[in-house]
């Protein structure tokens, strides 16, 4: 076990796990932290805590100190420096007339390197805008492309639950989500029922994927021929969570349904057909484009530290 402490560069972004040096830290104290970078100011996100030494990635980095007033001030002054370097940026992308979007501008602590994010459809030659901030700046400038999940995620916002976006409070990486997530959940298959802010699938469709999967590896799939107490008859839904279903059945009268525990039931024959949600079908060609979007989503993970 090591004692470490979780540390953000900035929020949002991702938690990494540096040595405390035997400071004893608290929840948002401002410390330096040595990186690979040289030193970068950080707020504390974890306070000092032991934890295994296989969830430690190494060289474990340092905590240089706990932030001075100068430090402080120095981090204000890059703050205000950014907002003024956005501005002179968006004029000089207009002047090359540069089908880009800018998204952020961050400094480093020291000042060594000005990092300009934008989002664009494809690949932008911007050789000739580098040179111009480069000459205006006097240091190393990088642009850098992110996908539009990065772009809310620096934005912020509220998501359909009424809370803070995932991405933008506790979501360290954004995982791989799919439409077949959705499907499995028995979730509404209307793209704008199921996209986040960013217009892509929402990040929760992963949280409660696990359990889902495990629980349909034992339920009876829509279509299957089961037998139950009232005799054989056809899964017509499944309610997953609650390890449901609702079996029809056919008799001179026509059809009637009946709910049972999926464990009353014994399976005769499993459905040899995928259900097709009448919904996906009439959403079919929206459903596709929002799945290629998830496939080819640049996702930018903050700098290496190490």
């Amino acid at each position: 076990m090591k004692e470490v402490v979780g540390i953000r560069f900035k929020k949002p972004g991702k938690i990494y796990f540096f040595d405390p040096a035997g400071l004893k830290l608290k929840l948002n104290d401002s410390v330096i932290a040595d990186t690979a970078n040289g030193e970068e100011f950080a707020k504390i996100s974890m306070e000092n805590k032991l934890v295994p030494e296989d969830k430690i990635v190494e060289p474990l980095r340092k905590i240089l100190r706990i932030a001075n007033k100068k430090d402080i001030q120095q981090y204000k002054e890059n703050k205000a420096k950014e907002e003024e370097a956005f501005k002179i940026a968006l004029e000089k992308i207009e002047k090359h007339k540069l089908a880009m979007k800018l998204v952020g501008v961050e400094y480093k602590f020291d000042r060594t390197k000005i990092m300009f994010y934008f989002t664009a459809d494809g690949r932008i030659d911007f050789r000739e805008l580098v040179k111009d901030l480069a000459a205006i700046f006097k240091t190393r400038i990088e642009l850098r492309q992110i996908g539009v999940r990065d772009e809310v995620r620096r934005k912020g916002g509220i998501g359909v639950c009424g809370r803070e976006l995932c991405c933008c409070s506790f979501l360290n990486n954004f995982d791989a989500v799919s439409i077949k997530m959705a499907k499995e959940q028995n979730m509404s298959l209307n793209p704008s029922k199921i996209s986040g802010a960013c217009g892509r699938l929402m990040c929760c469709l992963k949280y409660e994927q696990e359990a889902y999967e495990e629980k349909l590896e034992r339920l009876p799939k829509v279509g299957s021929i089961v037998e139950t107490e009232d005799g054989q008859g056809t899964i017509e839904s499944v309610e997953i969570l609650k390890e449901n279903v609702r079996v029809k059945f056919e008799d001179e009268e026509g059809y009637h349904y009946k709910k049972y525990k999926a464990e009353e039931v014994k399976l005769i024959k499993a459905s040899e057909t995928e259900h097709i949600d009448p919904e996906e079908k009439e959403n079919e060609k929206e459903l596709e484009e929002l799945e290629n979007l998830a496939k080819n989503d640049i996702v930018v993970e903050d700098d290496d530290i190490n």
